[in-house]
């Protein structure tokens, strides 16, 4: 029975990896901090005998008895309001904990997975975006702390994989959305539900011509399984390419919450993406791998949850 690692798993992705780890077939060990991440969210896993769970600071030394066979790196801030407001933390546990995950695969001889983002991209002069695109990156704007900690996390990665013979995977991860999201994380899918499920108006930033592509969160785990799975060591995008503008995505919103909501435009903020999509070939060839799941039912099963957990207080 294979032995997995998943830091950060508590959080929005890390919790539902868990879940598909459990699946499979695996022993879990979910590692957090809980700066962002919330034991609620593997409530349901209390007094599963494979399922454990260790609150811990991946950026401290990561002590694991026994024999691991996957370390999954999960563990970060990943929405503009939690980088922006812990700036430090997220440098450190892109760095630090990487290097500290890093080496827990290496002393266990364990396959490595990094969770990277698309934000690798920055505000990108190439559309849509593929792997061997390097990127166009502010690293000294307010975003560049999350920017640039991934990016570091992918060169150490790499080095442990052609220095120290690690087997390591690079995922990066495109706009993605579905239960357990908290509902203040700035980003753009718990906003409009929010906003909308309580009649408040919905918060466009410029004009609401930038574009984002959405991934419902099953299909974007399905391929992150299969890549563990891989025998492959370069960055592969998963997420939906099917791309729309930001105001395209409110009125979806308004249609299937059947909210009155009217739209309020704010400045947009510093280093915002223009367009995101992502270019997925590598992910469909080597992985057989595309999204399934359509935007309208995927948003559907996420409004459902947040009508059930909206004014839980693990939420806010």
């Amino acid at each position: 029975m294979p032995i997995s690692v998943v830091t950060g798993g508590a959080g929005f992705l890390g919790s539902h990896l868990t879940d598909r780890l459990l699946k499979e077939g695996h022993q879990v060990l979910a590692i957090d901090n809980l700066i962002t991440g919330n034991e609620r969210n593997l409530d349901h896993l209390n007094g599963n005998a494979k399922f454990r769970f260790l609150r811990h600071d991946v950026t401290q030394f990561i002590a694991v008895e026994g024999s691991v066979d996957f370390v999954f790196h999960f563990a970060s801030p990943a929405s503009p309001i939690d980088y922006l407001e812990l700036p430090i933390q997220t440098l450190k546990v892109g760095s630090l904990g990487t290097h500290n995950a890093l080496g827990l695969a290496k002393v266990k001889g364990a396959k490595f997975l990094l969770a990277s983002t698309s934000e690798c991209y920055g505000d990108p002069l190439v559309h849509p975006q593929k792997e061997d695109y390097w990127g166009n990156v502010n690293p000294i704007g307010p975003r560049g702390v999350y920017d640039e900690a991934k990016r570091f996390a992918e060169a150490m990665t790499m080095a442990y994989h052609r220095y120290h013979g690690v087997d390591t995977k690079i995922v990066r991860i495109f706009n993605t959305y579905g239960p357990r999201m908290r509902l203040r994380d700035g980003r753009v899918v718990p906003a409009f539900i929010g906003q909308a499920l309580k009649g408040e108006p919905l918060t466009i930033f410029g004009d609401g011509k930038q574009t984002r592509s959405f991934c419902y969160v099953s299909d974007l785990i399905d391929g992150i399984y299969r890549l563990s799975q891989a025998d492959f060591h370069e960055p592969v995008n998963i997420g939906n390419p099917l791309e729309l503008t930001i105001l395209e995505f409110a009125e979806r919103i308004r249609n299937l919450t059947g909210t009155k909501s009217e739209m309020v435009r704010k400045p947009l903020p510093v280093d915002d993406p223009q367009q995101r999509r992502p270019d997925i070939t590598r992910a469909e060839k080597l992985l057989g791998w595309e999204p399934k799941v359509a935007l309208e039912d995927g948003l559907r099963e996420t409004i459902r949850w947040f009508q059930t957990n909206l004014d839980s207080p693990a939420r806010k």
